[in-house]
């Protein structure tokens, strides 16, 4: 599905940050007194309808899964496309819904997202609608969400997760030719990278280190990708959606428009979801002369990048 996609507005609700995992963990919450209380009407994908006795007020987040999904649960290192209805779960009052109708809003599973969102994710699946309830604690700050419960208030979010995206390439195996970097891959898939002393190429050079089998992208999609990428020279680490603990939503094209560099864009246009890709971006299809805060002028750089997904 290619598709327009919007975030959640609200600070606190949403955050794409996350933290790397080698494996599905089991669910850090289940269902308690509070999320089964929870009544949830109406299609899934649509604007669910929810009433729920107040206060609900659990010692800690309780989830259920009201609509079961298919696949694995869902896990850190993850984003997923979904529907969110959220609610104050003190006063009953309704303070967000958003993702329906056809628009779903991209979310990650854990690291700065709310403890209570990760958590209460952690029990659903691909197609899942679920019922988190939390204690405050975990799930708001209102000093930062000013649309959010009031201090002390509890929090009823249901999920409707419509899609879920890898949390790294998957990918078989590819080499890659003599003289460019070497790309080892820790347990989680967090890439380290080794740039040889000799001069860099002069034109940009893509290699496939994993080819996928998903979708292949096209120019103006919007890619959910994983990257790391450091400049030739000094071979220091620039950027890397993996440092910061979250893969990211760019958008990719030939010409203007695209949120990265061209090389990065020349590199992902054209290849598998699923696939891991190496590049190397000279000046003129990175950063030019002028460089920026992070990258030197005149810099040659290079990308590891995991295509996780087309939106």
């Amino acid at each position: 599905m290619r598709s327009s996609f919007a975030l959640i507005a609200t600070a606190g609700i949403i955050a794409l940050t996350l933290s790397g995992c080698a494996s599905a963990p089991a669910p850090e919450a289940g269902s308690g007194d509070s999320s089964d209380a929870v009544t949830v009407k109406g299609d899934f994908g649509d604007t669910p309808r929810v009433t729920f006795p107040t206060p609900l007020e659990p010692d800690e987040t309780q989830c259920t899964e009201v609509i079961e999904g298919d696949g694995e649960l869902l896990q850190e290192g993850q984003i997923v496309l979904l529907g969110a209805s959220l609610f104050n779960g003190t006063t009953g009052e309704s303070v967000q819904s958003v993702g329906y109708d056809g628009e779903p809003v991209p979310l990650a599973v854990g690291g700065d997202t709310l403890t209570a969102f990760t958590k209460g994710l952690s029990c659903a699946r691909e197609g899942s609608r679920v019922v988190v309830v939390a204690p405050s604690e975990e799930a708001i700050r209102p000093s930062d969400d000013p649309t959010s419960a009031e201090g002390g208030d509890s929090v009823v979010a249901v999920f409707d997760v419509q899609r879920a995206f890898m949390p790294r390439a998957d990918g078989a195996v590819r080499l890659s030719r003599d003289g460019f970097p070497a790309v080892v891959l820790a347990p989680d898939g967090r890439p380290g990278i080794t740039v040889p002393k000799a001069a860099p190429f002069e034109t940009t050079q893509v290699e496939v280190l994993k080819e996928g089998s998903g979708e292949v992208v096209e120019s103006g999609d919007a890619v959910v990708v994983h990257y790391t990428s450091v400049t030739w020279d000094e071979s220091d680490v620039f950027d890397s959606t993996w440092e910061k603990g979250a893969p990211t939503i760019v958008t990719v094209t030939d010409g203007e428009g695209g949120q990265m560099p061209a090389g990065f864009s020349e590199a992902v246009i054209g290849q598998k979801v699923g696939s891991q890709v190496a590049v190397v971006v000279p000046p003129s299809a990175g950063f030019g002369d002028q460089g920026n805060a992070s990258v030197p002028a005149g810099s040659t750089l290079f990308y590891v990048i995991d295509i996780l997904g087309v939106i």
